[in-house]
């Protein structure tokens, strides 16, 4: 197959992959963070301490995380096609993809929002602030660079789950390695697949890295967190300590034992002779 045969169909393919990975992130983003930060508030020692709760919501993560992305695709046929209308198609394949990535990255954003000092929430509750505020002010500025690697993780776990797809007719780049690549013993095809992906993940990564190194360095923590730091930071100020004299004690300003810019006097010489 020439490059003129295969450029519209790589171009076609891009698109599609490009479009589950998209919808399937952006749905991971908007389910999964609350779920995450849901699952660190109701635990114990959390601020809406829910046992009930967490057990629940982390039974059916892991009920999610646990499952092979093949079979969490066929078991969300019916769905998937309740939804779209159709099971086939890179449109049919973003359910599935959407489905696996959201407790994916709840239990990175749970990992993340762990790691935030409790000293700070504290702080922050005894300023007067509600539930809301300590997780808007506290858990997620601070947790955010972390957050933003959690999301990249997602990202490219995504983008191996949508060449996956693609062998059960879930389009992209998937369903064209497997018509190509294998079905037609097309082996220039599947490097020029294999490539493109490999770029596509190091974009990814580089990306986020970048992102996380302009987040760390930018500094972390908004209102009440910045005030706390900028506090701890005053009080961190040396305090000269103050002499003695050579009995042990401290001489008071203007005492004789004391000289007039603070410092202790020089001992007395010793007697003149008679």
């Amino acid at each position: 197959m020439t490059w003129d045969e295969m450029r519209p169909l790589l171009e076609t393919a891009t698109r599609e992959t490009l479009s589950m990975v998209g919808i399937a992130t952006l749905v991971a983003l908007l389910v999964g963070l609350p779920i995450g930060v849901l699952l660190v508030l109701t635990d114990r020692g959390g601020l809406l301490r829910n046992r009930p709760v967490n057990k629940a919501v982390g039974a059916v993560v892991n009920v999610g995380r646990s499952l092979p992305f093949i079979i969490l695709m066929l078991a969300l046929t019916s769905f998937t096609r309740w939804v779209v209308g159709t099971s086939l198609g890179w449109e049919a394949a973003s359910v599935p993809l959407a489905v696996g990535a959201v407790p994916f990255y709840a239990r990175l954003v749970e990992t993340s929002v762990r790691e935030v000092d409790g000293g700070l929430v504290e702080a922050v509750q005894a300023m007067g602030g509600s539930t809301w505020t300590v997780v808007r002010k506290a858990l997620l500025p601070e947790a955010l660079p972390s957050l933003v690697a959690g999301l990249t993780t997602t990202v490219i776990a995504v983008v191996g789950y949508s060449a996956m797809a693609g062998t059960v007719g879930g389009g992209g780049l998937g369903t064209l390695a497997y018509t190509y690549g294998y079905m037609r013993f097309e082996t220039d095809f599947m490097v020029v697949i294999v490539i493109e992906l490999i770029i596509l993940v190091t974009l990814v990564q580089l990306i986020g890295d970048l992102a996380v190194r302009s987040l760390g360095q930018r500094g972390r923590g908004t209102g009440p967190v910045r005030l706390l730091r900028r506090r701890g930071a005053a009080t961190a100020v040396t305090v000269p300590a103050q002499q003695t004299t050579p009995g042990g004690e401290t001489p008071a300003p203007g005492s004789a034992d004391s000289t007039g810019d603070g410092t202790a006097a020089a001992p007395a010489s010793a007697a003149s002779p008679r």
